[in-house]
């Protein structure tokens, strides 16, 4: 029977329900997705060993030599689901072993331990092998090879609205992502990368939207180079597995703190894109480890240690030069991640950034930032958003598109956007509609106003307000009061007045026949 991908879906959720009560709710992605990877390789190597013994006359043992991916037999889904006791070890025997026969997936199976009893009893992890076994992931029993990919999607959301804040760490709301790259329009044979990956969204969203361009495909591969890098370990392998089942093998995702420590450079030097989408968390603070380890302490006056907040003015100091616009202050690495992405900008290049909406109007060092980054004629456009959009914050955000290259006919001006009431209201996130995203996009790139929804902006203008750019200041969404006519306001309440006095009238007689 052909898997379709409601029944995946409902599948793959109700394995994290058996999980309910025994671990934390934010970490059953770590779980279920090594063994959706586990299920779906075992049964994807079994079809194609079968083939190659029926197509070409091959032993089992040589054809199991011959296929294309390295599967041991430790791992081997009809050894574990025998298991029952010590499952958990085994488990963890078998994705290291996966591990130890492909290089490349060097610590993403093994960041989640199963072994650990007091979490997972053994009933628990024989009851979700059997849950995985129910169905075959076998290419020829899926409605389309594109179903894991998507279904891998929707868990990641269903996680993340069970995690609920945690969630933001891992998950950019689907409307946001599509909103982005819509926005800067990555092409065929482009690099793409993302230097706050998450979970990989955002560079598969680019990714499928270079498939539906000409030339988005070479064969079955899409025509386009991705790049990321992340630095919370679970979800850096949460993002190479998202990556591996949308059959974007060649993804270069590396693990490791964009700020302090960018992994992705060529004779040390930082390596170009030609497009850059992210999310960054907002506003983070202490952003700069080397000068939160080497802090300083002093006696204060009791003769107590203390230690001496770092001055990331002369602290941070960069080799890649990525901070000519200015040092971010300590509490907000907003400005720092979009520098980050301005330097790894090819000369013809674009990059979408979600910020908080604080860094549009934000003071001090952050103001001259801002300053240096709108005279410098980089910034092709702010779109602001709702209010509760994302996981970790309720706060409304913009997406600053970063334009290195404008046309002629955008220079020495700005793209100012007020979407902030353009969405699905919800119980706990709003949502940003495909209506929503496509007036959005159609605004953007017809450029030219639109009342109370956009404006191109001069920079002489923005010069003007102090290289403020809070969007009330450009464009006005107040309705105009409703003119009052007095004489009719007169009129109504004395015809109010006569009424009462014809009740009280009524009133009074209907008392006098109750004699009262």
């Amino acid at each position: 029977m052909t898997l379709k991908l409601d029944t995946l879906e409902s599948w793959l959720w109700e394995s994290a329900n058996i999980l309910r009560g025994s671990i934390d709710s934010s970490d059953f992605k770590n779980y279920i997705f090594g063994l959706l990877f586990l299920k779906r390789t075992n049964d994807t190597f079994e079809e194609e060993v079968e083939n190659l013994m029926a197509e070409d006359g091959m032993s089992r043992e040589d054809a199991e030599e011959d296929a294309y991916f390295n599967f041991p037999q430790e791992a081997r889904w009809d050894n574990l689901k025998k298991k029952t006791e010590n499952i958990g070890v085994a488990l963890d025997k078998a994705f290291a072993a996966i591990e130890r026969d492909n290089t490349s997936l060097e610590g993403v199976l093994t960041t989640t331990k199963f072994g650990d009893k007091e979490k997972l009893s053994d009933d628990v992890l024989q009851r979700l092998l059997r849950h995985f076994n129910t169905h075959s992931l076998r290419n020829q029993d899926l409605e389309s090879p594109h179903i894991l990919g998507d279904a891998y999607e929707y868990l990641i959301k269903q996680f993340a609205d069970d995690a609920g804040k945690k969630g933001g760490e891992f998950y950019t709301p689907r409307g946001v992502v599509q909103l982005i790259v819509q926005l800067i329009k990555p092409q065929p044979r482009q690099k793409v990368y993302d230097p706050t990956m998450g979970s990989g969204g955002m560079l598969i969203e680019a990714a499928n939207y270079v498939a539906e361009q000409p030339d988005g495909k070479v064969g079955k591969n899409v025509n386009v180079s991705l790049y990321g890098q992340e630095k919370n370990l679970g979800t850096w392998a949460i993002g190479k597995l998202n990556m591996l089942l949308h059959n974007f093998v060649d993804a270069d995702l590396r693990k490791g703190d964009t700020l302090v420590n960018p992994r992705h450079t060529e004779d040390n030097q930082l390596m170009l894109f030609d497009r850059v989408v992210a999310n960054p968390p907002f506003s983070l603070g202490e952003w700069w480890t080397p000068a939160e380890v080497a802090q300083e302490t002093k006696l204060d006056k009791n003769g107590k240690e203390k230690k001496v907040t770092p001055d990331y003015k002369t602290k941070v100091t960069d080799r890649y030069g990525r901070f000519q616009y200015g040092i971010p202050p300590r509490g907000y690495a907003d400005f720092a991640f979009l520098q980050h992405m301005v330097a790894v900008l090819k000369q013809d290049g674009k990059a979408g950034v979600v910020l908080p909406h604080g860094t549009l109007f934000r003071g001090s060092s952050e103001g001259k930032i801002r300053k240096a980054l709108i005279k410098a004629d980089i910034i092709e456009g702010i779109i602001g958003l709702p209010a509760k959009l994302f996981y970790n914050t309720g706060i409304p955000a913009a997406i600053w598109i970063i334009n290195k290259n404008k046309p002629a006919d955008r220079k020495g001006k700005m793209a100012i956007i007020d979407a902030s009431n353009g969405f699905k209201e919800g119980k706990n996130q709003n949502e940003l509609l495909e209506t929503n995203v496509a007036k959005i996009v159609e605004a953007y790139y017809a450029y030219t106003d639109v009342k109370k929804f956009m404006r191109v902006v001069p920079i002489e203008d923005i010069k003007e307000n102090d290289y403020n750019l809070n969007i009330s200041r450009y464009i006005d969404t107040t309705e105009p009061e409703v003119e009052v006519d007095l004489k009719q306001v007169k009129v109504k309440l004395q015809e109010l007045e006569e009424r009462e006095k014809e009740i009280d009238s009524r009133l009074k007689s209907y008392l006098q026949e109750l004699g009262i």
